[in-house]
């Protein structure tokens, strides 16, 4: 018998002229699909509106608009076929389904925006996905500074966190004694040293966080001068000064490229943070240096366990914005209710920092959009520049990135993924473009060149001074960032189910229809607030986050 249901309660469409709509559920061959009216409805704006008013600060904000005014041929054209819509391939739940007809060379349209070419002739009820699309390389036109929204400051009672002061001025949501290692070869001993403080051994130190091993596969057999050492130098400063490390262990060999101490020197580390550096050839090997390590924490802890949190406002918190193992749901759900709650506290005078470079290749046109001026949109595409020669050089090009798990959920090229992705970013102001693992000194919505590779991604952002990270996931990525919390959100119920332990948040409910952009943006931005207040997230729970550290590598190796 042939199944049907109301094209609503099945699919949404996301722009009233879009050719495809994003499937809900799983739809077999033959289905049919009716346009009247069912539990919700069929026509959803997941992509920003960028005005705002006094009354509403945000404006639309990536919140999805309801148009319950389009009409049938507006939605769809299944009218000309008596009102209903046959599905003529099964298309997986979170796919695209045709909704009008693409002649094979067309464009094809989601978000109201193109996110490829017909590579055949694409009929209304077909599956679109690889077999039938592919990259549209037509140049997009390039507008600096033309859809600018300044946040007007909201209105009720300051939001505050309960953080750690530095002597600095900066705050630090979590207390970590860390261990920079300068080269591989260093890379045992800390784990070493780092293990003697594990399990109950820092029961007697309730205030500390963790003693952290950050070790790194380089360091040494590259040019001192050259783009990658700088890269590999930048990020482990970045570490040794981030405000989530309040004493520091900087280990090295001994003959490295990059010496221990090359990574403090000019380092303007705040007065109260504890420094030591060893050096194993220097300290007589490594079980020596162990127990050297091991002593000099030992002799730290004390002054660290003294800290105490102290409530701060929201506008001192560094927010790091990254999404993996992402699916056709990214876009409508997490992405957009993660923009939802930078904005929030973007309006509050927080930053936020976007990254990935490769993943916002084809919707680098709304970003510079939003730049403050021409300068900081034309860092943006300089790098962009930068990539397209760097993947070159490697036999590729920037439409390699969509992963296997980002093709099995539904995303098909890198212009659909990046049209999702720049979602997290809301609809403020790009205020600076930062290179990889520069200190984000500007406040406002930012932008950081990164790989989208996750752990290299948010190595960068942390290295930049994140102090808490929201991490998006339809698949299901298990990533954590030490020392700082990483908040877990999965962009469907069916992945938080399936993976509950693992997940912090689920923005699937907006698809579900039980929660709006700005009702999971608002749970987010207080969840936000919570964890950097030091309430513990999941991958924190299961001590996730010292093997995620992976410093972006560059370079010949000699």
């Amino acid at each position: 018998m042939t199944a049907t249901t109301a094209l609503a309660d099945a699919v949404l469409v996301l722009r009233p002229d879009d050719h495809v709509g994003v499937a809900t559920r799983d739809l077999q061959d033959g289905t049919v699909l009716t346009l009247a009216a069912a539990g919700r409805p069929a026509t959803v704006d997941a992509t920003p509106a960028p005005k705002a008013t006094s009354a509403n600060p945000l404006g639309a904000a990536a919140l999805p608009r309801v148009d319950a005014s389009v009409d049938d041929t507006d939605a769809t054209p299944a009218s000309a076929n008596g009102g209903v819509l046959v599905v003529r391939q099964s298309v997986p739940r979170g796919h695209k389904l045709a909704l009008r007809p693409v002649a094979a060379g067309e464009q094809v349209r989601k978000y109201g925006q193109s996110i490829g070419r017909a590579t055949r002739d694409i009929a209304v009820g077909d599956h679109v996905h690889t077999h039938n699309l592919g990259m549209d390389d037509e140049d997009r036109e390039y507008e600096f500074g033309t859809a600018r929204v300044l946040l007007a400051a909201p209105e009720g009672q300051p939001r505050t966190f309960d953080g750690y002061r530095r002597a600095d001025g900066r705050w630090g949501t979590r207390n970590y004694v860390g261990i920079v290692t300068s080269v591989n070869c260093s890379a045992s001993t800390a784990r070493l040293i780092a293990d003697q403080f594990r399990g109950r051994a820092l029961d007697a130190f309730p205030h500390v966080d963790g003693v952290v091993a950050l070790t790194h596969d380089t360091g040494c057999g590259l040019v001192p001068t050259s783009e990658g050492a700088q890269i590999t130098r930048r990020t482990l400063r970045g570490y040794a000064d981030h405000p989530n490390i309040a004493a520091l262990l900087v280990l090295g060999l001994g003959c490295e490229m990059l010496p221990a101490q090359s990574l403090l020197d000019g380092l303007d580390l705040p007065a109260d943070k504890p420094v030591r550096t060893l050096v194993i050839q220097e300290n007589g090997g490594i079980r020596a240096t162990v127990r050297a390590g091991v002593a000099a924490i030992e002799e730290m802890l004390p002054a660290i366990d003294a800290l105490r949190r102290s409530p701060a406002p929201v506008s001192e918190l560094v927010l790091g914005l990254n999404c993996g193992g992402s699916d056709g749901y990214s876009g409508i759900t997490a992405n957009p209710a993660l923009g939802y709650a930078s904005d929030l506290l973007v309006a509050r005078g927080g930053t936020s920092i976007l990254a990935e470079t490769p993943e916002v290749f084809g919707a680098e046109h709304l970003l510079l959009r939003r730049a403050v001026s021409r300068d900081v949109g034309q860092k943006l595409l300089d790098r962009i520049d930068w990539w397209k020669q760097y993947t070159a050089a490697g036999g590729g090009t920037l439409d390699n990135n969509p992963s296997p798990g980002n093709k099995a959920g539904g995303l098909t090229t890198i212009l659909e993924k990046s049209l999702g992705a720049v979602a997290k970013g809301g609809t403020a102001e790009l205020a600076a473009v930062y290179e990889y693992a520069e200190p984000v000194r500007a406040r406002g919505f930012t932008f950081m060149d990164t790989p989208g590779y996750d752990p290299v991604s948010v190595t960068g952002i942390v290295a930049g001074g994140a102090t808490v990270v929201v991490f998006t996931t339809g698949r299901g990525s298990v990533l954590g960032c030490k020392p700082t919390p990483s908040i877990k959100v999965a962009t469907n119920t069916a992945t938080y189910l399936r993976m509950r332990e693992d997940m912090d948040l689920n923005a699937g409910r907006i698809v579900d229809g039980t929660a709006t952009v700005a009702s999971v943006g608002e749970e987010l931005f207080d969840l936000i607030i919570e964890v950097a207040s030091g309430r513990q997230t999941v991958s924190e729970e299961l001590d996730l986050g010292a093997d995620e550290f992976v410093p972006w590598q560059l370079g010949a190796v000699t």
